[in-house]
């Protein structure tokens, strides 16, 4: 049976059926299968379903791409998709309070907005009856589907996070261009003070490039979101505490604190404001938009970068079509100083959290579980990550390779060729087995396994991980396996209802933190002291303490339904 929730009506009307018109239009040749249960167990009859992904998908096609196509054959279904442009709270907001919902929903961190406006239908019954790839790949970990203690719903598929795998890729980290550690003589880069000394010893070498235009030692993307990837996240990392978002949560007792409140994050921004005041981090950091940010990776200038592949790759990619290599980046392990160990790549285990919905709008729920149900097939999977047998890929002694002038494409001009072959498109629409995982052929499900990983590189990859005695950037990092798991997964995948005192404080914090760092960083030195004590007193003020044990709350709540 579905399970729908009544809406909030008076959200609902506050901003009546203005926006989004059209959504949950699920054409289906039986549209009225999907309500009343009954199983088509072979329905390949065309169908649409709307759909809105709160992340950016810069390259999807319309699924007029190669995977795309074969999706619709294998399934019959296409989506009539929308993806976010600018922030996704808002627009999840907006959907939300509209009641006019579309078919399928990748929200985010945003889901229990659109629980509690009782937009989502439970699927535990639909997994339990037409998802049995789903059930497979979840096996015993489906319970960490459940919504809250209180609420064992599940509203959504998993995709963000995968299942089971290890980590082989290290697309994080502090980035440095190949050029400026060769010149460098590959120093042992562990440190600020390590990482500092390359921008600064390249740069009184090479002030401007070839064409007379100035360098860049360092660059940070501060606009909306991306603040928290590359400005304010890496004050924890290099401080020794892994991907939790905006907290550091202790892992004996599970009690959350806002990190900017934790032990060497002050030495980092005061690190930074070093950088800024001494000429080394670019002065429009925090005035600049994503697009300017990503046109000087492009250009070649920016010698530093603090960010995750997945946020500069556009930029960096235009640098691998035009043959600059050098200009590209590489992956250090880079820590306030040799008194913090690095634990990026903890493992977290398998998370759920973030994920694919279907709403009460969606007309035919059957199609629309059964659609997300192949994508977690071992044929979806497959045709996510490696695309078309004979086209993207080739079986060659009972083993799957890409060919060379495939590799070529991959590496060389890569945004035309993800946009033709699909491949990628679907990872954050479909659950799926993470790194490592071998499918029933023996085959690996994704290309991040050593062998494949290094077919990738690039020639300046390769010149400079020999010259660090390394086969892959991961093997620069602490490896997971000096790191206990840990047993909240990640504090930034943990859902807080819309209407809990923590959201509002979470949001005042952000305010005062997007605020104060950027004052702090750009501070004369002699009051960087001064800004600090302010911002400090500004968190203590706002009522920081009572949002710390607000979310304490969720987190042991989490390690419960999730471990007992």
């Amino acid at each position: 049976m579905v399970k729908r929730k009544i809406p909030k009506l008076s959200v609902v009307l506050a901003l009546s059926v203005t926006l989004l018109a059209g959504c949950g239009s699920s054409n289906s040749s039986s549209p009225d299968k999907g309500a009343t249960g009954e199983d088509n167990a072979n329905d390949t009859s065309p169908v649409s379903f709307s759909f809105f992904g709160a992340d950016a998908n810069p390259n999807w096609n319309n699924m007029q791409d190669d995977v795309g196509k074969e999706i619709t054959k294998q399934t019959g279904v296409t989506l009539n998709a929308e993806f976010a442009v600018a922030d996704p709270s808002q627009k999840i907001a907006l959907i939300s309070a509209s009641g006019d919902y579309p078919d399928l929903i990748s929200p985010k961190g945003d889901l229990d907005k659109l629980v509690d406006a009782g937009a989502m239908i439970d699927l535990t019954d639909l997994i339990d009856k037409h998802a049995p790839n789903l059930k497979k790949l979840f096996g015993d970990q489906i319970k960490r589907l459940r919504y809250s203690n209180e609420d064992p719903s599940i509203y959504v598929i998993p995709t963000y996070s995968a299942v089971d795998g290890v980590n082989f890729v290290a697309g994080a980290g502090f980035e440095l261009q190949h050029r400026a550690v060769k010149e460098a003589g590959y120093p042992e880069i562990k440190t600020l003070q390590d990482y500092e000394n390359v921008i600064k010893n390249y740069l009184a070498k090479h002030p401007t490039d070839e064409k007379g235009n100035k360098n860049i030692g360092l660059t940070l993307n501060a606009d909306d979101w991306h603040m928290s990837i590359t400005v304010t996240n890496p004050a924890a990392e290099t401080t020794g505490k892994s991907g939790d978002g905006e907290y550091y949560i202790d892992p004996e007792t599970h009690e959350a604190t806002y990190h900017f409140r934790t032990e060497g994050e002050k030495e980092y921004f005061q690190w930074l404001n070093h950088m800024y005041n001494t000429g080394l981090l670019d002065k429009d950091t925090f005035v600049q938009k994503n697009d300017q940010y990503l046109a000087k990776i492009a250009s070649g200038r920016v010698i530093g970068l603090i960010d995750a592949d997945w946020g500069y790759s556009d930029g960096e990619k235009a640098l691998k079509s035009a043959g600059k290599n050098d200009q590209t980046y590489g992956h250090y392990s880079v820590m306030l100083s040799d008194k913090y160990k690095d634990n990026r790549y903890q493992s977290t285990g398998f998370m759920a959290g973030w994920g694919v919905g279907i709403t009460e709008n969606c007309k035919d729920p059957v199609r629309a579980i059964k659609f997300l149900d192949f994508l977690a097939s071992e044929q979806g999977q497959i045709l996510n990550n490696w695309g078309i047998e004979g086209k993207q890929y080739e079986i060659k002694d009972g083993k799957r390779v890409v060919p060379e002038d495939v590799q070529k494409r991959i590496i060389n001009d890569n945004i035309p060729f993800t946009k033709e072959s699909g491949i990628g498109l679907y990872g954050n629409i479909g659950a799926h087995y993470g790194d490592g995982v071998k499918d029933s052929t023996g085959n690996y499900y994704t290309k991040n396994f050593p062998e494949q990983i290094v077919d990738n590189y690039t020639d300046a990859d390769k010149e400079t991980l020999k010259a660090y005695g390394a086969t892959t950037w991961m093997d620069l990092f602490p490896n997971e396996k000096d790191f206990p798991l840990k047993e909240w997964g990640a504090a930034w995948n943990i859902a807080v209802p819309s209407d809990d005192e923590v959201n509002i404080l979470a949001k005042k914090m952000q305010d005062i933190t997007w605020k104060w760092i950027p004052q702090a960083v750009m501070a004369k030195p002699e009051d960087f002291d001064k800004v600090w004590d302010e911002y400090q007193q500004q968190l203590i003020s706002a009522g920081v303490e009572k949002m710390e044990k607000g979310f304490t709350k969720y987190v042991q709540d989490v390690v419960k339904l999730w471990n007992d």
